[in-house]
C-alpha cells in the first residue's frame, strides 16, 4: 500500500487546488475534495459552470496536463493520483461520442 504522511496527504490536494485557481476566473468556487482507496488517491474538483471549459482546455489539453503534473506530485510521495472533474449543477453539456468511437465499437462486436 502507498505511504502517506499528513504533510503528503495535503500536499496533492493543495498543489490542485492552487493551479485550478490560477486557471479559472472565479477562485471562490473552487472546491476540492480528496478520498483514498485500494486504486490510490482520487481528487475531485469542482469549479464555476462558466470555469469548467478553462479546466478541461482545448480537446482536454489542460486536464491532460494537470493529470500529468498530480501523477509526478503523487510518485513523490509514493501514490497514484487520479483527478475527476464534476460537472456542476446546471450544466448543458451534453457528452457526444468521439468521431471514431461508434466505429470502434461495432468492431468489436462478435
Amino acid at each position: 500500500m502507498a505511504r502517506t504522511t499528513a504533510s503528503s496527504a495535503s500536499s496533492d490536494q493543495d498543489f490542485l487546488e492552487y493551479v485550478v485557481k490560477a486557471l479559472v476566473d472565479n477562485p471562490g468556487a473552487v472546491k476540492t475534495t480528496r478520498k483514498v482507496d485500494e486504486m490510490g488517491v482520487l481528487l475531485s474538483v469542482q469549479t464555476d459552470k462558466e470555469d469548467v471549459g478553462k479546466l478541461i482546455g482545448r480537446q482536454g489539453n489542460t486536464a491532460k496536463a494537470l493529470r500529468t503534473l498530480l501523477r509526478v506530485v503523487g510518485m513523490k510521495n509514493h501514490s497514484r493520483v487520479n483527478l475527476k472533474i464534476e460537472e456542476p449543477e446546471g450544466s448543458t453539456h451534453v457528452r457526444t461520442p468521439r468521431a471514431g468511437a461508434v466505429d470502434d465499437m461495432d468492431d468489436l462486436k462478435l
